[in-house]
């Protein structure tokens, strides 16, 4: 009989199937009204871990078929697979109090981001990024007036990243993905266009490229638009290709299985499948949302073996 894993951290990469809009909540003052969240100190656009935390655990009860477990007013027992994995309150049976999840949901950061070019699609990303993704072979650095490609068959002496125009590098050949996504065909589709650029320009490019729509309130008795109620909101981009790490902490070590499911990874791995019909975040009934999870979950070391 093996010893149940307690301790464990997975990465995942995750690509968007419509746009996905995290919202910060309220209206700004800007460009648009409704903008999405970002990281404080680059700006960047990101998904939080809570709304992937909430999604995750809705789609995991629906999967259940324990609805009722999926917000607050939960079954409370310890032998529920989806109260055990992402905790409850007000205990019921043999357990009478209150329990936190042994699962944690982490941030979902911009990995690769698509940006049209006059040569068709590129997705941009940086050395730091490909490197702490866990991607082998990269270049050493990237020069903030100079984007690296994947590849250069054309020969290309200059590329436009939207309305920014670079000059290009020798290419990077010879770049590795983890092998857990390096056989997804969304990443093979995508592997030899990717255009690597310094850190510096990378909040710059991603901000100038973010999906802006615009749309207008119903009103809900007569069903036609409102008058004076025209608003805009930005979005992550289809296509755009994000990391998330998932840490599994059963310190109880307690978990039943359920369904097929084995440990509490397991419950999180359903419920990101959902997602890709779901999705996450707002505008979800405007076609917002849908995330996929590319290729499997890259196991990474928990902790350091001591010598």
């Amino acid at each position: 009989m093996t010893e149940q894993i307690r301790y464990k951290q997975q990465r995942y990469l995750l690509m968007t199937l419509d746009p996905v809009h995290p919202g910060a909540g309220g209206y700004r003052l800007g460009r648009v009204d409704n903008s999405i969240v970002r990281e404080p100190g680059t700006r960047l656009p990101k998904i939080p871990g809570s709304s992937l935390h909430g999604a995750v655990r809705q789609y995991a009860a629906m999967r259940a078929e324990r609805p009722q477990c999926a917000g607050q007013n939960t079954c409370g027992e310890s032998k529920c697979p989806i109260c055990y994995t992402f905790g409850y309150v007000n205990g019921k049976g043999e357990d009478q109090q209150s329990r936190s999840g042994v699962i944690s949901i982490y941030d979902a950061h911009i990995l690769l981001f698509p940006v049209h070019t006059l040569n068709g699609p590129y997705w941009v990303t940086t050395v730091e990024r490909l490197r702490g993704a866990g991607f082998q072979n990269t270049p050493e650095k990237s020069e903030d007036e100079k984007v690296i490609l994947t590849q250069n068959k054309k020969g290309l002496s200059r590329l436009n990243l939207g309305w920014l125009l670079l000059e290009t590098s020798a290419a990077a050949g010879g770049l590795q993905a983890p092998p857990a996504w390096s056989q997804d065909p969304a990443w093979e589709q995508v592997a030899e266009r990717l255009a690597i650029v310094s850190e510096s320009l990378f909040s710059t490019i991603v901000n100038s490229n973010l999906e802006v729509r615009t749309s207008v309130a119903i009103n809900p008795e007569t069903g036609a638009a409102e008058d004076k109620a025209l608003f805009t909101y930005e979005a992550i981009p289809r296509a755009t290709f994000l990391t998330c790490d998932v840490v599994l902490d059963d310190y109880r070590g307690k978990f039943q299985k359920f369904n097929g499911w084995k440990d509490p990874l397991d419950v999180v791995h359903a419920g990101l499948k959902m997602m890709e019909y779901l999705g996450v975040g707002g505008m979800g009934t405007r076609g917002f949302g849908r995330l996929k999870a590319v290729g499997g979950p890259v196991e990474t070391p928990f902790l350091e073996k001591q010598p």
